[in-house]
């Protein structure tokens, strides 16, 4: 009977883990995700904006975030400094080159639990038509049931980029050399 209980006991065990690793997929039409940046402006300000298009797909377990994988594609025609003319010089030849490369891309390659709530995050960003290694420092915000019977969770994190690293061709000094990027992402179980 001990035994019978003990197998139960451990099947029930099991399928609970089991059952904790889910597929997400980023909830940007709800606008519960945003991919952020800003940069200073010649030493003197920030120049802040986002990119208001992208989608991305994550695959997260709490007791195995080590097998966690993450998908993000941005669409870089989307970038968004709240100022047109700028808008226009970011998607040009200094920049992004948008007509070249509308698509940006990060695949993660290493998820690691760092204790409470904190992860980095290592991958392949693909901007500009070069791929390199970047970290994010994110941070488990929460996870749960929603109102409309759904279940998700959600993540910050912040990462830094060297622009002339991506092929990049403007220089604007080195203050302003360095991407600042502010992620939020919140995911909805599939």
């Amino acid at each position: 009977m001990k035994k019978n209980l003990l197998a139960i006991a451990l099947l029930a065990s099991s399928l609970t883990t089991m059952a904790q690793a889910a597929d997400y997929i980023v909830d940007y039409k709800g606008a519960h995700a945003s991919i952020n940046f800003k940069v200073q402006h010649l030493g003197y300000s920030w120049l802040t904006g986002r990119f208001n298009k992208f989608d991305g797909k994550f695959n997260y377990d709490a007791s195995n975030v080590s097998a966690s994988k993450i998908e993000i594609n941005i669409d870089t025609t989307s970038v968004n400094s709240n100022h047109a003319d700028r808008d226009k010089h970011l998607k040009g030849d200094d920049f992004l080159e948008v007509g070249k490369f509308a698509n940006a891309k990060f695949v993660s390659s290493s998820v690691t639990d760092k204790g409470d709530n904190q992860l980095e995050i290592k991958g392949g960003l693909t901007l500009h038509g070069v791929t390199k290694e970047i970290t994010i420092n994110a941070h488990k915000i929460g996870e749960g049931k929603d109102p409309w019977g759904g279940y998700r969770v959600g993540f910050s994190g912040t990462s830094e980029i060297t622009m002339k690293d991506f092929g990049i061709k403007m220089d604007l000094g080195p203050a302003s050399s360095k991407v600042m990027f502010d992620l939020h992402i919140e995911g909805v179980k599939q």
